[in-house]
């Protein structure tokens, strides 16, 4: 193949903040020159300078003038930027790692809570940067919608610097995957690099789930990764509704199911309404194939970000259908999502009810445990365990509740 002499990369213009537009052009004598424009090169021009100076050197780069357009990007970005267009310009297979933040050596557990996934381009940091201080429960680095066809390389070395030293504030590391089989190289760059969970979109067929699995074991080998990495497969067409049972047991480390109603409803020709009985039925399969496997069905987003009073309308409904939680598109929207995902008073209750009588019949040494004229089984348990973990989280009730609550009687 034969490679360009000059590449430009990056974002600029009215508005990009907090990003960077690099050109490099190799040279055949000169040395390394930098041009470097920046709004905080009295701060932070050395060490910028020092970086370049770093990858070039990392690549075994002597010859190339290098101009870096910056509108305060972080170093990961600058070198994702930089190593996106070097790899443009020379072969190698070569890849310069930034350190892991220590502040991200967690891992996260198949029955966490995920009401909410917030979802940011791939390709721009700005809006990564402190999406963690929102609290969200994952955070999504998207590759595919978000990013626009010609950006999306560049994007992929955004996505693996991102997940390697940006703080995601204990939040879920998610990154959702271009479209199988396109998407499958997309794993090169999140597997080996402390992602949490992937998201596959417009997933059709259980093949699929095996194709990214296969691909998944094949890198958790090479670098010697020994902890799970959780799935979350999109249905947005009426063959993946129709198939969505056969996706959700393809594999044990799918934890969640979430459905995609932009897609699913154009796929049938018809527009998405507010009152969304135009998807009554695909919504109702996933929640019911999602309860029959034994993991979390989640809602499509909800694109209005001004209408919060709509949304939360939206989450009482989804929570109704049976949904565990929904994709959000603005940080505003997290906190409608999780008030009223949560339990409500009647619900902690009737939690309170259901493990006080567990711990009473525990207690006395009994196999059964009932709930006054009805017998409790185990799953019923742990659901109101979970209600009750929940409310505490939240603040809704004192984690010293039966306490308080006996002290009352």
């Amino acid at each position: 193949m034969e490679l360009d002499k000059t590449v430009t990369i990056g974002n600029k213009g009215k508005g990009v903040r907090s990003d960077c537009y690099i050109s490099i052009e190799i040279n055949e004598s000169g040395g390394i020159k930098t041009e470097l424009t920046s709004k905080v090169k009295a701060l932070y021009g050395q060490s910028i300078s020092n970086l370049i100076h770093e990858i070039f050197d990392f690549f075994e780069i002597k010859d190339a003038t290098i101009s870096v357009e910056d509108t305060g990007a972080l170093p990961f970005l600058i070198a994702a930027r930089i190593e996106a267009a070097i790899k443009l310009l020379i072969e190698t297979e070569k890849n310069f790692l930034l350190p892991f933040l220590p502040q991200n050596n967690y891992q996260t557990a198949k029955d966490r809570n995920r009401y909410s996934r917030l979802y940011l381009p791939g390709n721009s940091t700005s809006l990564m940067i402190n999406a963690g201080i929102h609290k969200p429960d994952g955070i999504i680095l998207d590759l595919e919608d978000a990013v626009a066809p010609d950006k999306k390389y560049e994007a992929s070395f955004v996505v693996r610097n991102a997940l390697r030293n940006l703080d995601f504030y204990g939040c879920e590391r998610m990154v959702r995957i271009n479209q199988v089989p396109r998407g499958l190289d997309d794993l090169d760059f999140i597997v080996p690099h402390n992602v949490n969970l992937i998201l596959i979109p417009k997933c059709e067929t259980a093949e699929q789930i095996h194709l990214v699995n296969n691909k998944i074991d094949e890198l958790k080998a090479k670098y010697k990764i020994n902890y799970t990495i959780w799935l979350m497969p999109i249905i947005e067409s009426a063959l993946g509704v129709m198939n969505s049972l056969k996706i959700a047991t393809a594999a044990e480390n799918i934890v969640a199911m979430a459905i995609g109603l932009e897609d699913y409803t154009a796929d049938l020709g018809i527009r998405r309404t507010a009152e969304a009985s135009e998807s009554f039925f695909a919504r109702s399969m996933v929640v019911n194939v999602c309860r029959a496997a034994g993991i979390q069905p989640i809602d499509s987003v909800f694109s209005d970000v001004a209408d919060l009073e709509g949304l939360k309308q939206n989450v009482l409904k989804s929570k109704a259908l049976g949904f565990d939680g929904m994709g959000c598109i603005h940080p505003r929207q997290i906190r409608v999502i999780h008030e009223n995902f949560a339990p409500d008073a009647s619900e902690i209750e009737k939690a309170k009810k259901i493990v006080k009588a567990f711990i009473e019949a525990r207690e006395k040494g009994l196999g059964v445990v009932s709930l006054g004229t009805k017998m409790i089984d185990a799953p019923v348990v742990k659901r109101a365990e979970k209600t009750i973990e929940v409310a505490v989280s939240l603040g809704k009730i004192s984690k010293n509740w039966r306490e308080e609550d006996d002290e009352k009687i």
